[in-house]
């Protein structure tokens, strides 16, 4: 239950979001929004904004001319004299796993191809207004994710690792744990060499993977003597990926209270860093150390939405600012039927200084939905071979 539910709030959250983003920015430019939907199709409930009020239907299986379908169950106009209405129809679905943005004048996953390029019409826009709709989704996601990250850490604080070599927690399955080290443990020296601060202990069990080393440790005041083999993990870098020692132990961490200037800091360096996590998987990728197989879809992201509401508040947040860094990077990535695929276009389009045929954008529009379908069949079945091994 818990996965289901830290699915849906994570995605519902995080497409709104960024769908939100779409629907201010057309907004802003005077671009005619039709439909923005809470949650994917069928509809529940919608308002819909008119001349002199609201209407509000209620959807749901109704008998009609000898057959059921979905439809409005209840209608009711709310009226406001005077009022001017936008036409936008402003919907809560049935299906809780994200949202949408339909605007007027645009050729999008819909494939509509009535374009009378009104003056609040899509189409009908400069470049500039364009691009600014177009990434606004990007944009919105980009902002969430710093401002979890701001959030988390003026929350919690400055975590600052304690210079003294103490045991403070032991990961599971790991070496330490099996030698028999004990949270409390103070290390005072690796294969006799004195360890004064926990950056000494690092130092030495890192250049050591898959090794056997002895530990000297404090216990109440009583010396002990372990034998334990580290064993490894692979780190990027600069120039690729390192394998570091290791033996699962997690040190004392304090956490001092922080300015807002700080956690604004914060936010933008943790942000930051998750856009490089992933243009180094994607180098990873490209050289031949990470492949296709290692990435993950949509059945692992609700494994690990679940795992993390387990583990508390800020592993979950922590999470979705993740995800929303994830999703703004795939969206604004140049491929047809993406917010970027879209920007690409209309670049094109300004470099020829001519607008491409109607065939050619649907065509085009085609094209980039094959390859993410292919591309997401991929991915999918990577999640569902993981889970058998």
């Amino acid at each position: 239950m818990t996965m289901i539910w830290a699915t849906i709030l994570i995605l519902g959250v995080l497409i709104t979001i960024h769908e939100f983003g779409h629907f201010i920015a057309a907004r802003s430019v005077g671009i005619r929004v039709e439909r923005f939907s809470i949650g994917i199709p069928p509809r529940f409930m919608s308002i819909t904004s008119i001349d002199d009020g609201w209407m509000i239907r209620i959807f749901f299986y109704k008998r009609s001319q000898g057959r059921f379908s979905w439809q409005p169950v209840v209608e009711k106009t709310i009226s406001k004299i005077g009022r001017i209405g936008s036409e936008t129809e402003y919907v809560i679905a049935l299906l809780p796993l994200g949202g949408y943005v339909k605007m007027a004048g645009i050729i999008d996953e819909s494939m509509d191809t009535e374009l009378s390029y009104k003056d609040d019409e899509f189409m009908s826009k400069p470049l500039w207004a364009k691009l600014w709709v177009m990434s606004a989704g990007v944009i919105m996601n980009t902002i969430l994710a710093f401002c979890i990250f701001a959030t988390i850490g003026f929350t919690q604080g400055m975590p600052e690792v304690s210079e003294e070599p103490i045991v403070a927690e032991l990961q599971a399955d790991m070496p330490a744990i099996a030698a028999g080290i004990q949270p409390g443990d103070k290390i005072v020296a690796i294969d006799g060499k004195e360890i004064k601060t926990w950056r000494d202990l690092t130092t030495v069990i890192h250049g050591k993977p898959n090794t056997n080393i002895s530990l000297t440790i404090l216990r109440d005041a009583v010396q002990i003597d372990l034998a334990i083999t580290t064993t490894f993990m692979p780190v990027p870098t600069n120039t690729g990926m390192d394998t570091l020692g290791a033996i699962g132990i997690i040190p004392e961490i304090e956490y001092r209270d922080i300015t807002v200037a700080e956690a604004f800091n914060i936010g933008w360096i943790r942000t930051a860093g998750s856009f490089g996590m992933i243009m180094m998987s994607l180098k990873m990728l490209g050289s031949g150390e990470a492949s296709v197989s290692d990435f993950g879809g949509p059945i692992m992201i609700a494994q690990l939405a679940g795992q993390t509401a387990e583990a508390g508040w800020i592993p979950f947040l922590t999470f979705m600012a993740l995800i929303s860094v994830n999703l703004a990077f795939i969206n604004i990535l140049p491929i047809p039927g993406l917010d970027g695929g879209h920007i690409f276009i209309h670049l094109i389009e300004a470099v020829l200084r001519r607008p491409l045929t109607l065939k050619a954008r649907i065509t085009i529009q085609q094209i980039g939905m094959a390859f993410l379908l292919m591309l997401m069949v991929t991915i999918i079945f990577n999640d569902i071979s993981r889970l058998f091994n």
